[in-house]
């Protein structure tokens, strides 16, 4: 049976430039003020889109060792943040950080293990934004249903991959690659720290999907909920390819008008 695939935003109640860098982290300041990045999902959308407030976007990449994230896809990231942001000084910092040794992750632990990690915060015009690759996949998995989460924000500047559920998707398919669910999940994502679709922001026409909340419903969008209209990403993935056009889906015209309103291209 295939797998459906859920790709969640969960709002908290705490909650590219032409030279990008890649460096490592070694330490984390104690005196950092955290509580500009322990908001709700989309209040920093123009901060995203924008040069108004913040004019360098830096990202921490954490990781379990052995996921780290395939070089392809954050490449189709910096690139998609370039044509979606006004962002022109992103750096990348990656993290490597031990097993948490659990089957799977509730998101409560998800929030801890960021508690304990996250190096990176908003620190004068820099935008910072965490990004934890896992080993372990979402506890709201179903394996009698066969739906999977790929992935979810539940912060203003916060996102957790799951990882495994990504590679062992990605190995289901033979025309789909690793890469691909890597960079459709961190674009997804991306979308609701954007505001994509009405989370915190107002659209410029309403586009919402009725029966899936803070998703688009404009066919063949990248903000779809694919899991509530029974067909999966990987579905989708799999038809752009048979029809010669990029596995990854792009945002439809409404989800542009939204970004372009929040201050984005």
């Amino acid at each position: 049976m295939k797998k459906k695939i859920a790709l969640y935003v969960l709002t908290g109640l705490l909650l590219f430039a032409a030279c990008s860098k890649d460096s490592d982290i070694t330490s984390e300041n104690p005196t950092v003020n955290k509580t500009a990045n322990l908001l709700t999902t989309g209040l920093s959308a123009s901060d995203f889109l924008s040069n108004a407030e913040f004019d360098k976007l830096l990202i921490e990449i954490a990781f379990v060792s052995g996921f780290r994230p395939t070089a392809e896809a954050i490449t189709n990231y910096e690139n998609f943040l370039r044509e979606r942001t006004f962002k022109q000084d992103i750096e990348i910092r990656y993290t490597t950080l031990p097993s948490p040794q659990e089957a799977t992750l509730t998101l409560d632990e998800v929030v801890q293990l960021e508690s304990e990690n996250r190096n990176v915060y908003n620190d004068g015009s820099t935008l910072a934004l965490y990004i934890y690759f896992a080993d372990a996949p979402a506890d709201t998995d179903n394996e009698t249903e066969g739906t999977v989460t790929l992935g979810a924000v539940y912060r203003n500047t916060s996102m957790v991959v799951y990882e495994q559920t990504i590679r062992d998707l990605a190995n289901s398919s033979s025309a789909v690659q690793v890469e691909d669910v890597e960079t459709a999940t961190l674009l997804h994502e991306t979308g609701h720290l954007f505001g994509l679709v009405a989370l915190s922001t107002t659209p410029v026409n309403d586009h919402e999907d009725p029966d899936a909340e803070n998703h688009c419903n404009v066919a063949g969008c990248l903000m779809r909920a694919e899991l509530q209209f029974g067909t999966s990403l990987l579905k989708m993935m799999q038809s752009n390819v048979s029809k010669g056009t990029a596995a990854v889906p792009d945002f439809d015209a409404e989800c542009l008008l939204d970004l372009q309103k929040y201050g984005g291209r």
